[in-house]
Order: C-alpha cells, then sequence, then structure tokens
C-alpha cells in the first residue's frame, strides 16, 4: 500500500483511557457495520458504476482556489474515497493534502491510481463523526458525505470536529444533494438541504461566504442536484 493510511478509530480501541470501554466498543461495532456497506460497495462496483465519479471535480476545484491558498495549505477531503481531487491538488502544487474514507477499499483503489504519488498524500481510514484532527486545516472539503448524516447526533459531532480543525480564518466547502435531489444514494437515506438550512446548521463557527446550485450528470446518465456552499471560520 502506497502512503500513509492511519484508522483513528482502532487507535482508539487499542488506548481505551481516553474515553469508557463501553462506548468505545458501541462506536467500534457501529464503525464497522458502516464501514462493511461501503467497502462492499466499492468492491463490487467499478468507478463507472458509482453515481459520484467525476473525471475532474471542477466545482470543488472552483471554490478551493477562490481562497487565494498558498501551496503549503492544509487541505482535508473528507469522504473523499477514491476521488481524483487529490490528483488535482497534486498538480496544482498543493503539498499537503489528506483524504479521508470510512472505507479502506476505497482509499485504496484511489492510492493504486495515483501510484508513487500517493505517498505524496495522507490517507485516514474513519468515520469522519469520530475523527479527531491532530493538526488544524486551511481546508475542510466534502462533497456528498455530510448529506448521510440523518440523526442528530451526528450532524452535531460532524460540525463540532469541523470547527475544531478549522482554525479562524479557515474554510469549508460542503456539497450535498440539495431538496430537488435524490432522497437515497447507494440503497441509504439522505438527508436533502436547502441554501437556508444548511448556512442555519453551520451558523455556529462558519460564515457563509457563496453557494451554487448544480446538475450533476452521473456516469449512467442520470442527473442529481447538488448545493455546494462555501464558509469562512469565524
Amino acid at each position: 500500500m502506497f502512503g500513509n493510511t492511519t484508522d483513528s478509530l482502532e487507535r482508539q480501541v487499542r488506548r481505551p483511557g481516553r474515553i469508557g470501554w463501553e462506548m468505545v466498543a458501541f462506536a467500534y461495532i457501529c464503525f464497522m457495520n458502516v464501514r462493511k456497506h461501503w467497502d462492499q460497495v466499492y468492491h463490487s462496483r467499478t468507478p463507472e458504476q458509482l453515481s459520484w465519479t467525476q473525471e475532474v471535480p471542477g466545482t470543488s476545484l472552483a471554490f478551493i482556489e477562490s481562497f487565494g491558498l498558498s501551496s503549503e495549505a492544509r487541505i482535508i477531503d473528507v469522504g473523499g474515497g477514491e476521488s481524483r481531487l487529490a490528483d488535482c491538488l497534486l498538480e496544482k502544487g498543493f503539498r499537503h493534502i489528506t483524504v479521508l474514507d470510512i472505507s479502506r477499499e476505497a482509499l485504496q483503489r484511489a492510492q493504486d491510481r495515483l501510484g508513487e504519488k500517493a505517498a505524496l498524500v495522507e490517507w485516514i481510514v474513519a468515520d469522519v463523526a469520530d475523527f479527531h484532527p491532530e493538526h488544524p486545516y486551511e481546508v475542510w472539503h466534502d462533497r456528498a458525505t455530510f448529506h448521510f448524516l440523518t440523526q442528530a447526533p451526528q450532524i452535531g459531532q460532524y460540525l463540532s470536529n469541523a470547527r475544531a480543525a478549522v482554525p479562524p480564518g479557515g474554510y469549508l466547502v460542503i456539497g450535498t444533494f440539495s431538496d430537488r435531489g435524490p432522497e437515497r444514494c447507494s440503497g441509504l437515506p439522505i438527508h436533502q438541504y436547502s441554501e437556508e438550512e444548511l448556512t442555519l446548521e453551520l451558523h455556529d463557527g462558519f460564515d457563509k461566504i457563496r453557494c451554487i446550485t448544480e446538475d450533476h450528470r452521473t456516469p449512467f446518465d442520470t442527473v442529481q442536484n447538488f448545493l455546494f456552499c462555501s464558509f469562512k471560520r469565524a
């Protein structure tokens, strides 16, 4: 395996003193069930069979480039899977890129695609709701992960982790299915967002910069309407 891949929940199980054993065990069981689902998705389908596949993540890149960052900026792609965003950021000269996903299978596919360049990226196997950043990020990017969180505790923990990871003056880019988008994805329910609802959800700690909606055409020629918003850490 190329690159530096870490597994945050497995580290916590090996170091239970941080939180109680029962809480660790429950979180780990939930994590493994969700991971099994996504590992199976990536194991059984090619990129052309996954609705979220993009040859070039143009909207994400446009938002990130609008921030005027230096090549030393730390950027994390939350739920990045085998997205080509890391490839594109490397091509643009960014030197501190992290990709986080709950599926080891997805990250392995991305690493295999990048070959030797995979060593230039930090790879983290984790559920974002249980992710505890070890250093700050100038950009937190999430395309199509946040909308899978449908319970208030999950959403609250995600936002708490984002606030902890992004220092004042940093940026968050988030893309979800819009209120005109699908209601399910990969057999799971999702939460659709309007611009107003997403802005309200992030009001504690993040100031909206701008939002757009766009139609994403899947590899099998269906259309999904997305809402993309950028925020600045207050």
